[in-house]
């Protein structure tokens, strides 16, 4: 007897897709994310990649210990500050200007993301653009504050000390993080038009004359005179200024540490401008370029 085959028996039942990390990345109710939760999710997925790499966390604290410990014993002796210590005079400098090094990272940390592809996959979902951004700017503010923990830290063991109440320690302290975060968005887009790594680094690099030629480490009267009018009137001097004023207390403007012409007030709501006016021309091209590439 022969067995005969019951093409009936055969059927095809096309399988229900699962879900795709697409969908498990966009909420299914909405069209897409909100923009404080994608910043929020891209914050947290950056500082678990940081804690992954805890180089990133060394390095920012060793670069900020070390510019400390170089001009405090290497060319404090030879810089004259007045009736202020030279560490009373150094440590508010790069507390306040020491965002752009921490800032490197993060525009090497973006070129590295861009060369990965992440973006790519990123572009793909229905999320704000500028709030995978905001995401990196957070993320790298973490560091920022980081950095300004190690540095006053250092500081205080190599001889700082605060001359002002709790309340401006305080004000102090907040500026320097708000000065971070302004700081993270032109880095951020660095990060996107370099093309790689390698270059991001070198090209943030660049912003360090801003540093150097402002009066985190010198009093801006020791430049020659064509130098000090681009000096005093840099952002990084205003916020610098605003918090060696706090950190001297009332004795900054008027008193027996006398050494800037104007009250932290006066220092400070031109420096919060500025701080508004990096976000408002950076954020935007940052959030152009992203989306473009």
């Amino acid at each position: 007897m022969t067995a005969t085959l019951d093409p009936t028996a055969f059927t095809y039942e096309p399988e229900t897709p699962s879900s795709s990390p697409r969908d498990a990345l966009v909420p299914a109710s909405s069209g897409g994310a909100s923009a404080a939760a994608t910043a929020g999710a891209f914050a947290v997925r950056t500082l678990k990649q940081f804690a992954r790499t805890p180089q990133l966390i060394f390095v920012g604290g060793a670069i900020s210990t070390m510019f400390l410990l170089i001009f405090r014993y290497v060319f404090g002796g030879a810089i004259g500050t007045g009736p202020v210590s030279y560490a009373d005079f150094l440590i508010p400098g790069l507390a306040a200007g020491g965002a752009f090094f921490s800032g490197t990272g993060a525009a090497v940390g973006v070129a590295e993301d861009m060369e990965k592809g992440l973006y790519d996959r990123l572009r793909s979902l229905p999320v704000p653009r500028s709030a995978i951004l905001l995401g990196r700017s957070m993320a790298d503010t973490v560091l920022v504050a980081w950095s300004l923990v190690v540095t006053v830290a250092v500081g205080f063991l190599t001889g700082f000390r605060f001359h002002g109440s709790a309340g401006d320690a305080a004000l102090a302290v907040v500026l320097c993080v708000v000065y971070g975060a302004a700081f993270t968005w032109p880095f951020i887009y660095l990060g996107l038009i370099a093309g790689n790594a390698q270059a991001a680094n070198g090209m943030s690099f660049m912003a360090f004359p801003l540093v150097f030629v402002s009066s985190a480490y010198v009093p801006v009267e020791s430049m020659p005179g064509w130098l000090q009018s681009v000096a005093e009137h840099q952002p990084v001097t205003m916020m610098i200024n605003t918090v060696r004023a706090l950190s001297l207390g009332d004795d900054a403007s008027t008193g027996s540490m006398a050494i800037l012409p104007h009250s932290a007030a006066w220092y400070g709501v031109r420096s919060l401008i500025w701080c508004a006016a990096i976000v408002a021309v950076f954020a935007p091209l940052a959030t152009r370029r992203f989306a473009r590439r």
